[in-house]
């Protein structure tokens, strides 16, 4: 008798958490289209892009796809925070490279190399032990086991 008591609370708390969920999504979403149009903005007043603003064109771009599938499946698929972490740390790479040690330069690039290796793994498990909740493909056919219910 409790339970039905008080489900009304239950359910109206679920909403409100459903509503914040989607204004939190919105808000990111929203300051990740403005930080790359302000991004681009500033590359056509210098009237060339350099690598490393595409590669942080690129990072902006898997950030927003990120926030798509969240949206869609209300998971973060790891491989996407791989992809950005991998690119961030070959734009840092590409553009302090002259000024850097060598020490430093292996250390980033084996980072790098141990991340391209974790993509590997997550894909070769996503594919031979997917769960029943699967696994999320973007268009490229790049499979990662997700994070979040399961």
């Amino acid at each position: 008798m409790s339970d039905q008591k008080f489900s009304w609370m239950v359910n109206m708390g679920d909403r409100v958490v459903e509503l914040f969920h989607l204004l939190g999504l919105f808000v990111v979403g929203g300051t990740i289209v403005w930080s790359a149009v302000a991004e681009y903005i500033e590359i056509i007043g210098k009237g060339h892009a350099s690598l490393g603003d595409i590669l942080l064109l690129f990072i902006y771009l898997e950030l927003g796809a990120m926030v798509g599938v969240f949206f869609r499946t209300h998971r973060i698929p790891v491989i996407f925070l791989l992809f950005i972490t991998i690119t961030a740390m070959t734009r840092y790479l590409a553009i302090d490279i002259k000024t850097m040690t060598m020490e430093s330069v292996l250390v980033i690039s084996g980072s790098i190399l141990l991340l391209t290796l974790s993509i590997l793994v997550l894909r070769y498990s996503s594919n031979r032990f997917s769960s029943e909740q699967g696994s999320i493909s973007d268009e490229r056919g790049i499979g990662a086991p997700v994070s979040g219910d399961g």
